[in-house]
């Protein structure tokens, strides 16, 4: 490993992405060289430099202040469905799938979930295929203009989610478009999350220690704080609000797909600030479809990969089905029946 030991950080790095939107070549292959060196000794950093409007990132934030602020029962009427969109209410998820501790506790949040828009006269819907569905939206009469902030948000930052998967590749010395078709339909989800501030209690948190899933996390975090990144050393490495950056993470999937050599690095969030905090985490996923196996540049000659091939689709509904109460509940009353 080069000059930071893997896992051994004590503050989140920044990386300016800029270049990623331009067209010279040397100088995206010197962001990709360094994307690289983060995501093989960290896992996480900061992402500057892209040219999402800071105003369409508030505008987010202040549309899901507006949700939460609804009565119970207006929120209600968007409860999470089959296709895990709509709202989650407060301490509807336990991480039990947590690789990194052992959780007993929910998570002191709510959230809305809003995924990769399908039609529900889509061929995915009708024919009831896992997680594909059109997303619940809030009465516009309620909350004028929300789908067109949520949606615009979504596009902009898959362009930023594309554009990053293409670093990845190059930092792997890969054509830069090897890894598009594996994102032709994408998973992504835009969770939407309100962490009240939370009392001092024993295993309890925001977001209890995890590591995501999929393959990356774009997370736009507001000025409260509260996200923590573990450390090798097993300290607890703050990650407070950068402005006009999005804090991006390597999830399960990459970390499998990359044989490991990407770092899927545990992370928290407690909000112990006095103050309501919110925020934004996209996540940009591969098509539930596609086949994920180790990448042969990330495999030694002469070994074997660290994980069999996967079907992503059947990956992610193991650990959402785990995770979520309400599925769980649905599980319970099938077997049931």
């Amino acid at each position: 490993m080069d000059a930071q030991e893997r896992g051994d950080f004590s503050e989140i790095p920044i990386l300016d992405v800029s270049a990623l939107y331009g067209d010279d070549e040397g100088a995206i292959r010197a962001t990709a060289a360094t994307l690289r060196r983060y995501l093989e000794t960290i896992g996480f950093l900061y992402v500057t430099g892209h040219p999402i409007p800071r105003a369409d990132v508030e505008a987010v934030r202040e549309a899901s202040k507006r949700f939460f602020a609804l009565p119970e029962e207006e929120k209600a009427k968007l409860k999470i469905d089959r296709n895990f969109r709509g709202y989650l209410p407060f301490a509807g998820s336990t991480i039990v799938t947590s690789s990194v501790a052992t959780v007993s506790k929910p998570n002191q949040s709510e959230s809305i979930f809003f995924m990769h828009e399908v039609g529900a006269d889509d061929p995915r819907a009708l024919a009831e295929k896992p997680l594909q569905g059109p997303n619940q939206w809030p009465d516009e009469t309620a909350l004028a203009g929300f789908r067109e902030t949520i949606e615009r948000y979504v596009e902009e930052m898959g362009t930023l989610a594309r554009k990053m998967v293409r670093a990845i590749a190059l930092s792997l010395g890969l054509p830069s478009d090897s890894l598009d078709r594996h994102f032709e339909q994408p998973t992504t989800f835009l969770r939407l999350l309100h962490y009240p501030t939370q009392p001092q209690e024993e295993g309890l948190f925001g977001s209890a220690p995890h590591t995501d899933y999929g393959f990356i996390t774009l997370l736009a975090q507001d000025n409260v704080g509260g996200l923590e990144v573990k450390n090798k050393a097993g300290d607890w490495v703050p990650a407070p609000p950068v402005p006009d950056s999005f804090v991006m993470n390597v999830g399960d999937i990459l970390a499998r797909w990359s044989n490991d050599q990407f770092v899927s690095t545990p992370h928290r969030v407690i909000n112990r600030s006095g103050r309501e905090r919110y925020s934004q985490p996209f996540f940009f996923d591969p098509s539930m479809d596609e086949t994920i196996e180790a990448l042969s540049v990330c495999v030694p000659a002469g070994t074997q990969p660290k994980y069999g091939p996967v079907l992503y689709g059947d990956y992610l509904m193991e650990r959402i089905d785990k995770n979520y109460h309400y599925r769980k509940k649905k599980a319970a009353e099938a077997a049931g029946a």
